[in-house]
């Protein structure tokens, strides 16, 4: 067997990706041109699996990077109300653009090229059209299109690492033949919107580009840490007072016996 063949054991080597959509409101010209049976659109929309890093001075969110030398297709299920729904893209980038009046869920399965040897890649996300709005700000969920265009294009993305344990030795030299753009490491423009980062809100709501950094997802991983003791600590909460409760039972029924 050749040596290209031999999986690296104990080596993981990963690559930072992100995957969401971007949506604006058409304009009454836009919409005026589109077939009847789009007549009651609202937005263009793009929804794309791209590198995380994003090019200098570019008002695309991520893309920095092809990605085609790890990732061989990525095909998008999009909401059966489409003609031909399941879209497959070969080659980057990596997007599907249409227009459409509603939010729904997308699955994105991401298909590896042939030296990966690795299983396909699932991911779901959910279309986000409208602008993000603060729980309990009383701004309404969908506002009125000529109030949503004024507040600029929507973003709604994720960051994700993409790991692969025990490459083969052949996928790893070309891995390691494409390292990845290095993120920023301060902020330099808005970051993208996280339902469990609240404040980001205010970026979301400012307007412009979002940029993931370096500093955001070292303080995701923070949180992430944070919630993880907080469930155990709340687990060994529960598991004191279970035991305890459990010592009362057992002291009432010797306490019948006897």
């Amino acid at each position: 067997m050749s040596n290209d063949r031999v999986r690296v054991r104990g080596l993981s080597i990963y690559r930072p990706i992100i995957y969401g959509n971007t949506a604006v409101v058409l304009s009454p010209e836009e919409r005026a041109a589109l077939p009847s049976a789009q007549a009651d659109h609202t937005h263009r929309w793009t929804v794309a699996v791209r590198s995380a890093a994003s090019a200098p001075g570019s008002n695309t969110v991520g893309g920095a990077d092809d990605i085609s030398y790890f990732i061989k297709r990525v095909t998008f299920k999009l909401h059966e109300t489409y003609p031909n729904p399941t879209r497959v893209v070969d080659k980057p980038p990596f997007e599907v653009t249409e227009t459409g009046w509603g939010e729904f869920e997308i699955q994105i399965r991401i298909n590896f090229v042939a030296e990966a040897g690795e299983k396909q890649y699932l991911l779901y996300h959910h279309l986000k059209l409208h602008p993000w709005t603060a729980v309990g700000s009383g701004e309404p969920e969908i506002p009125p299109p000529d109030v949503a265009a004024k507040s600029g294009p929507v973003h709604s993305w994720q960051y994700d690492e993409v790991v692969f344990n025990d490459p083969f030795q052949s996928f790893l030299n070309i891995l390691m033949a494409h390292p990845p753009t290095p993120l920023p490491k301060v902020k330099t423009r808005p970051v993208p919107f996280n339902i469990a980062h609240p404040e980001s809100i205010k970026d979301a709501k400012s307007g412009g580009t979002p940029e993931f950094t370096q500093a955001m997802i070292t303080e995701e991983a923070e949180r992430l840490e944070k919630a993880r003791k907080d469930v155990i600590a709340e687990q060994d909460k529960w598991r004191g007072i279970l035991i305890e409760k459990e010592r009362e039972l057992e002291r009432l029924r010797k306490q019948l016996e006897g």
